[in-house]
């Protein structure tokens, strides 16, 4: 690894940082002197200088809101560990460099971590790694607008092509120099010096001489290249002064001898020679390569005793935010167990409370409409009664029919309404009534049909129709059984004033059904189930109090069937009654 190239990378970094950030500093005694310490510190390796300096130099940047050259002072923080071969430092020094610029959101300096990146990779031999950021390097730049720095880093790209492809090195000269005319002239023939020194490198021995001519033209003008001495050098190897060349390498050119004395002696043709140093030098980079190594495993053990350290620190700490909580989430566990039990308390007196207001009013409500319901046919009863008792009364046959007819039918409403009432203890009931009796079907319904037929309205017909043979008998309690089908006509004949209400039987499988179908007033949909609650009605105006049909489902549950309320007819209303038929 040649080092001397990355101290001219960054001496290219500290000679733009001022340009970029539009301050003229050169005139400020202050931050000259800050920046030749640092460079001093920098050149000799001082690493107790360096890092005082460059604090100094960092903050004065900083001051003066120069953001660009203080994070190129840190670029220079990530070469001087290099230069160390303090590798692992320096990646981790990049990696802060990165994550600092990232989460600033300074995306037009975030190339210089990128660069960073590519030292570190060249010196670690991944030259195609190094490349890569390189080139995204030039693509930063050239986005940002930083034209005038694109040569230095096309130089680096240059370094490691010439090892692999001289052609794509020269082509890269070529554009270096090229965006070098436009934005940064005093760079122009430091890369033709390069150019030269590439074609000695490649055998091309002609090319190199001419090019020796146009630099040596170039010193009379006044002009210098970093490269100067290496031209020597080679210009005396292609002299045939071979051991003058060789003994001028390694009194001038310092760590970059290592890598041309092996190239003079193979251009001479002493191949032994050139083994022997080229042996020598791979010596001296295996040893740098040890130190780095040894460095980095170093760099690496300290982090991980650090981040184990971290890691007890960071597991205490958690075991004692676990125990907190545990004792925060008992705490909150035991206060929510209070405040629910209490709540339930709450809403279990606040439910008792409105069940007896309920109850209360449901007790009012019921007592006044029972009263209602028992007085208005008494009254009936008893008004016709003393018109029958009356000696004087001269009345035809069929007034008389229909006196008989109005007392029957309020008779049979008082009967009704007092086995509603008592239907309640059967409602609330839970016990099993007996089912020992053979009831045969068709009989009932036909008895029923009788018993109803003058207790419809004028111009609404009873109908039976049952598919059901006549001997078909079922195991029932056939008291229950009449009263479940009662409820229903009751319903109906409550609810109809015209047409029809046809009672029907039917066996499927195992079950019997019964139909109570009426073309009376309906029931909506949505009230499909409320209407099986107590004390429900529909319309108040109409006898009963709200128990026949909740009565009905309690008998029908009780024979071990169901009842429900057909809500696809809409003509009126369509009880189904379903039963098991036992054998």
């Amino acid at each position: 690894m040649n080092i001397g190239r990355i101290l001219l990378a960054t001496a290219l970094l500290l000679g733009t940082s001022a340009s970029h950030a539009n301050i003229d500093y050169k005139k400020d005694a202050k931050y000259i002197e800050l920046r030749d310490s640092m460079s001093h510190a920098f050149n000799d390796g001082d690493s107790a200088r360096f890092y005082t300096h460059l604090k100094n130099l960092q903050q004065y940047l900083l001051d003066h809101n120069d953001l660009h050259g203080y994070y190129t002072q840190r670029c220079n923080d990530i070469i001087f560990e290099m230069n160390r071969q303090k590798i692992f430092e320096a990646y981790t020094k990049a990696q802060e460099l990165s994550k600092e610029l990232r989460e600033k959101k300074l995306t037009k300096e975030m190339y210089m971590a990128v660069n960073m990146m590519g030292h570190i990779n060249r010196y670690c031999g991944n030259k195609e790694a190094a490349k890569k950021c390189w080139y995204e390097v030039v693509e930063m730049m050239e986005k940002n607008g930083y034209f005038e720095s694109i040569p230095p880093i096309y130089m680096n790209i240059i370094n490691v092509a010439l090892d692999d492809d001289a052609q794509e090195a020269l082509d890269l000269m070529d554009k270096a120099k090229e965006i070098a005319e436009k934005y940064s002239p005093e760079r122009v023939f430091d890369i033709e010096t390069r150019k030269t020194l590439t074609y000695y490198n490649s055998g091309n021995i002609q090319q190199f001489l001419e090019g020796y001519k146009v630099y040596k033209e170039g010193e009379k003008k006044g002009l210098s290249s970093v490269h100067g001495r290496s031209m020597e050098a080679y210009y005396l190897a292609c002299m045939g002064q071979v051991d003058e060349a060789i003994a001028y390498a390694k009194r001038e050119l310092g760590d970059e001898g290592a890598e041309a004395i092996p190239l003079i002696y193979e251009r001479a043709g002493r191949w032994k020679e050139a083994y022997e140093s080229f042996k020598k030098e791979s010596l001296i980079s295996d040893s740098i390569d040890n130190v780095v190594l040894t460095n980095s495993m170093q760099g690496i053990q300290d982090q991980l005793a650090l981040y184990e350290a971290e890691k007890q620190a960071a597991n205490d700490r958690t075991y004692a935010l676990l125990g907190a909580i545990f004792l925060l989430t008992l705490l909150l566990g035991l206060s929510f167990y209070i405040v629910r039990s209490r709540k339930r308390h709450l809403q279990e007196l606040t439910k008792a409370y409105n069940k007896a207001l309920e109850s209360d009013k449901m007790k009012t409500a019921f007592i006044q409409n029972v009263s209602h319901e028992v007085r208005t046919p008494l009254n009936i009863i008893t008004g016709f009664a003393q018109v029958i008792s009356d000696p004087q009364l001269d009345a035809n046959p069929d007034e008389r029919s229909h006196i008989a007819l109005m007392m029957q039918r309020s008779t049979r409403q008082v009967t009704m309404l007092i086995d509603e009432i008592l239907g309640l203890s059967l409602i609330d009931s839970t016990e099993q009534w007996p089912k020992d009796d053979l009831c045969r079907v068709n009989d009932q319904l036909r008895t029923m049909q009788e018993e109803y037929r003058n207790l419809t309205g004028d111009g609404v017909t009873l109908q039976l129709d049952t598919t059901l043979p006549d001997d078909l008998t079922l195991r029932t309690n056939e008291n229950m059984l009449r009263r479940l089908v009662s409820c229903l006509l009751d319903n109906a004949v409550k609810y109809t004033t015209a047409g029809h209400i046809t009672l029907r039987a039917r066996q499927t499988d195992s079950t019997l059904e019964l139909t109570v179908e009426d073309t009376g007033s309906g029931i909506p949909a949505e009230e499909a189930e409320h209407i099986f609650d107590r004390f429900v009605k529909l319309d108040n105006f109409k006898e009963g109090i709200g128990l026949g049909l909740p009565l009905s489902r309690k008998l029908a549950e009780q024979l071990g069937g169901k009842v429900e309320l057909d809500t696809t007819y809409t003509d009126g209303a369509r009880f189904i009654v379903t039963l098991p038929i036992s054998e």
